[in-house]
């Protein structure tokens, strides 16, 4: 969190300017004393009261007068004419009612800065003229003896107004008059209470301390100041002498009725104007005693009255003594309750949709079965990467078969081996894309529908995903979420549960919150932080092969995460190998002074954008009429340590970066890195600290090894990355004659038929099927791992994956000469022998030999195999699977790998025919193979020339007119517009007349 800006203390030469604004923990604020242009100000806005609450009435009762009809109006009035008199009548009116909604401003506030508790209450429809009467009751009061009472009140300008749900940094830094005014308040605040801390102390001075007769002491939560936030940590630091004492303050005043009627709660937030009891050795210029003469009788009785429930606090801050004096110290952070991030309360029972996490460090490549368990448990990762790998291979099929790359027609995706083998299991084992969606759908689904209630979007810090349930939680509060969403442990969290999310459906809404990235676990709730929406930078610490896990794993996360519609990362200082994750997303610069340049280019240019478009941040943006406009965060990731500098120049350009859609996560090797609003830091066991923000995760890394073979399974998947291509061959061949009948034959092209084994019995059998065909897809070999997670999505214990497979081999049984037809490699994955082939094996080996095998020399051969490969295609690719299963299939290609391939087994078909003029049967081909592959653009153009070839126009027009109707709105492809150009020249004619 936010840290006030103090010298530093730690012995900087004298005469030495500073290098910024240091990251120290705050000191008490300096008394500030009331100047003569306070008076000024509290002068000019009694003026201006007295003139509008008073002036203006006595104005309008002598000038204009009673302006309503003094009787009841007839019918007869509506039809004369407007005369001036009526006019100004008219206006006096709304005179009257402004008058009365801006007295009424004025009342409100009033009562607010008085009794200084919470926020003020909201005037219906007075937005600006309740900000206006916010400001001069402000000045008025500025002056006044008892300002600390007022203060939480007016802290809080301009943030009850609806519409205006913008974090306090946020919108002190949109506008620079009010951030100077809240600075005032604030200062006037530290000074009130310095004053009362003053007659404190001599009252101890006279009759002893304050520990030894036994006064308890108190102290009223500080409104924001800049980017500073109170918290108990550093009360605890400024009063107790140690920050990890927060816990003790929590203790005392745990569940405890706040004067607002909120209480602490675990793991919930602060609020100005709360009250916190203090332990007895507590010290310092800005604690209160109870009772005190010199503390307004208003805030005396708040202090009494919160007293009296101390009881049982009382009670556990004895234990907790007694467990601090027996060395029960406890580390900072545990539980969050001081944080500005925090572990939400209220879980529910259910499956977190994800694997648990693991512990790992950036320097281990520790393994389960040789897997990776940085990879494991990192479930949105892993699913982010997995698509954007499937992505990328499709994306080569395609490339290929329409020939944007020369020689690759028939390309078979690379196999991986080694750690990228390693690396791949692990993405497919620990992937979660159901959460995912879940994530996607339930952040688009709230800003469409908080667009349909015209509400902005809230500002939100952080998201837990816990045991299923998603938490928001939001910089500030934002009213009532909308259904089926609801509000969590307290007001600044939103919670939709699992069971709601699942009813949400794809909406075209933007992505609201991409900017969201998993940072680790805490109590089996994942963290996922909003860089673009922490008020300045975030710096990291620790070692530095610690720190790049911490980079690398978040950077890749940001470039292939499904929860976000497109943005830019701009990473320094490392990286530039993860350019090919997302090249339209990553953008790698040398240094840190081609960042500067570029960012602050960028900066102009949003802080223009928004202006023009008249929005006040990028989440104003992402909801409402402009939501077209997306607003795409930038994300900066920043490995290397800034110079003093550099820093303060870094800190200076991230001070406007929340509103404007822009985040910075900064590489230090110290935690007091200047303008960082949140420090965390990074240990060598994998741990990653924030003790202010009250977190200590297991951080989500991804190691060096891990990061290279992730790297190079998506250099490997580049279609323009070899430009001869690769090989062809398929990665397994069978013997397609009579003599290499297989043992066992399972048909997948179509429905699922296994010819040679009985069927097992019991329940067992879909999932025997199953397996079985996942291994027949993947010749090369199963991790267990990867097929116990393949047909267990949720999980499964070890013993019940094993007795499956154990059932799976006796089902399979064994060669004649006794080996087993299930067995396992060197690496212990799982394989097929050769005895068990699929129709998919044949149909790949005939299609081999009739292209770069015997058909190539034999025409012959050629026309038989390829004729027998089309007879082998009898619909999509497990065409009766049942419901519910084989969702393992959503990360294959080979959805897109056999369309491909039937379409070019009916192209060599078809052109086999054409060179002997049959073009009936070379129609007969192509017909069968569109039954497969009906998108392919390839087969209808060779339709359109083999129908031309028969030399009937009237039959060629005909399909003209099917592929019309068939484009549809979106209108033929440019190839196949072409091409009819050349055979029916006049198909526009034609088709305008359909139209």
């Amino acid at each position: 969190m936010a840290r006030r800006s103090t010298s530093s203390s730690t012995g900087r030469p004298t005469g030495t300017a500073p290098s910024g604004p240091r990251n120290r923990t705050p000191q008490p604020v300096r008394l500030r004393r009331r100047t003569f242009g306070d008076v000024v100000k509290a002068f000019l806005a009694f003026v201006v009261l007295l003139v509008l609450v008073v002036g203006v009435p006595g104005a309008l009762a002598v000038a204009v007068g009673w302006p309503l009809p003094r009787s009841a109006p007839s019918m007869d009035w509506l039809s004369q004419p407007i005369d001036v008199q009526t006019f100004l009548n008219a206006l006096t009116v709304v005179v009257w009612l402004a008058w009365a909604q801006f007295t009424a401003c004025v009342l409100v506030e009033v009562k607010a800065a008085v009794s200084g508790v919470g926020l003020p209450g909201r005037v219906p429809g007075a937005g600006p003229s309740q900000l206006l009467a916010r400001q001069l009751v402000a000045a008025l009061l500025l002056v006044g003896a008892t300002a600390a009472s007022f203060t939480p009140g007016l802290s809080q300008l301009g943030h009850s107004l609806e519409g205006n749900q913008k974090g306090t940094v946020a919108t002190a830094q949109a506008t620079p008059g009010i951030l100077a005014q809240q600075q005032e308040q604030a200062k006037s605040t530290a000074a009130a209470l310095a004053e009362q801390a003053g007659h404190a102390a001599a009252q101890a001075e006279q009759g002893g301390s304050t520990a030894a007769h036994g006064a308890t002491k108190y102290y009223r939560i500080q409104p924001p100041e800049g980017r500073h936030h109170d918290s108990l940590w550093e009360i605890a630091q400024r009063h107790l002498g140690d920050g990890r004492r927060y816990k003790e303050i929590y203790e005392l005043n745990k569940d405890r009725i706040q004067p607002d009627g909120s209480r602490l709660s675990e793991a919930s937030l602060i609020r100005p104007g709360w009250i916190m009891e203090m332990p007895g050795d507590a010290h310092g210029g800005e604690l209160v005693e109870n009772p005190d003469a010199h503390v307004s009788p208003e805030v005396r009785q708040q202090i009494g009255d919160y007293a009296q429930t101390g009881d049982h606090a009382q009670h556990q801050h004895q234990q907790h003594q007694q467990h601090q004096e027996q060395g029960g110290g406890q580390h900072a952070g545990g539980d969050g309750a001081t944080a500005q991030i925090t572990v939400p309360s209220q879980r529910q029972s259910g499956d977190t949709g994800a694997p648990a996490a693991h512990e790992t460090s950036a320097h281990s490549s520790s393994s389960s079965f040789g897997l990776s368990e940085a990879l494991l448990g990192a479930p949105l990762l892993a699913a982010g990467l997995l698509a954007a790998l499937g992505r990328r291979r499709r994306q080569a099929l395609w490339q290929s078969a329409l020939g944007a790359v020369g020689g690759r027609r028939g390309m078979e995706p690379p196999i991986p081996a080694g750690d990228a083998q390693d690396v791949q299991d692990a993405l497919l084992v620990g992937a979660d894309p159901e959460g995912v969606r879940q994530l996607d759908r339930s952040l688009r689904g709230l800003a469409a529908a908080l667009t349909a209630e015209s509400r902005s979007l809230p500002v939100v810090y952080a998201a837990w995903l816990s045991h299923g349930d998603l938490h928001l939680q939001l910089a500030q509060p934002a009213g009532k979420p909308p259904a089926p969403w609801q509000l969590g442990q307290d007001q600044t969290f939103w919670t939709l549960s699992r069971a709601d999310a699942e009813h949400y459906e794809d909406t075209d809404a933007a992505a609201p919150y991409p900017g969201l990235v998993s940072l680790g676990t805490m109590d089996d709730s994942r963290l996922l932080l909003n860089l673009e929406a922490v008020p300045g930078i975030v710096s990291l610490s620790g070692r530095e092969a610690d720190r790049a896990a911490v980079f690398a794993s978040v950077a890749a996360e940001l470039a292939t995460n499904g929860w976000s519609d497109r943005m830019t990362i701009t990473l320094v200082g490392f990286g530039a190998d993860l350019t090919p994750l997302a090249p339209n997303r990553l953008r790698h610069l040398d240094d840190v002074e081609a960042l500067f340049e570029t960012m602050e280019a960028e900066t102009r240019q949003r802080r223009g954008a928004l202006g023009a478009a008249d929005h006040h941040s990028v989440l104003t943006g992402r909801t409402g009429p402009a939501q077209h406009t997306r607003w795409a965060p930038n994300l900066v990731l920043l490995a290397t340590q800034p110079s003093a500098e550099d820093a303060v120049r870094l800190a200076e350009l991230a001070a406007d970066a929340a509103r404007l859609g822009i985040g910075y996560l900064v590489g230090s090797e110290r935690d007091d890195l200047p303008g960082a609003a949140w420090a965390m830091e990074i240990t060598p066991d994998g741990r990653l600290l924030a003790p202010l923000l009250g977190l200590e995760l297991q951080a989500q890394l991804l190691p060096a090894v891990q990061q290279r073979a992730v790297v190079e399974l998506f250099v490997e998947s580049d279609p323009e990355r070899d430009p001869d291509g690769p090989t062809t061959t398929p990665p397994f061949l069978v013997d397609i004659s009579e003599q290499g009948r297989p043992a066992v034959y399972a048909r997948l092209v179509g429905p699922y038929e296994i010819i040679g084994l009985d069927t097992p019995d019991g329940d067992r059998s879909p999932l025997l099927h199953e397996a079985l065909a996942l291994l027949l897809l993947h010749r090369e070999g199963v991790h267990p791992r990867v097929l116990s997670s393949a047909l267990w999505p949720r999980g499964v214990t070890e013993d019940v994956r094993d007795a499956l497979l154990e059932r799976l081999r006796g089902w399979l049984g064994t060669d004649p000469d006794g080996s087993p037809r299930l067995r396992a490699d060197a690496a212990g994955r799982l394989t097929l022998a050769k005895s068990v082939v699929s129709d998919l094996d044949v149909l790949r080996s005939l299609y081999y030999e009739a292209t770069q095998g015997k058909g190539v020399e034999s025409r012959a051969v050629r026309g038989r195999l390829l004729t027998d490969a089309l007879v082998l295609v009898r619909g999509p690719l497990l065409a009766d699977r049942a419901e519910g299963r084989y969702r393992w299939l959503t990360h294959e290609i080979i959805d897109a790998q056999l369309p491909l391939l039937v379409a070019d087994i009916g192209l060599a078909l078809s052109a086999f025919h054409l060179e002997k003029d049959r073009a009936e049967k070379a129609i007969e081909a192509l017909g069968a193979a569109l039954r497969t592959a009906p998108e392919d653009e390839r087969l209808w153009n060779e339709l359109l020339r083999a129908t031309h070839a028969t030399g009937d126009p009237d039959r060629l027009r005909a399909l003209a007119a099917d592929l019309i109707a068939r484009s549809g709105a979106r209108g033929l492809p440019p190839r196949t517009e072409a091409l009819l150009d050349e055979l029916l020249p006049t198909w526009r004619d034609g088709a305008a007349a359909t139209g």
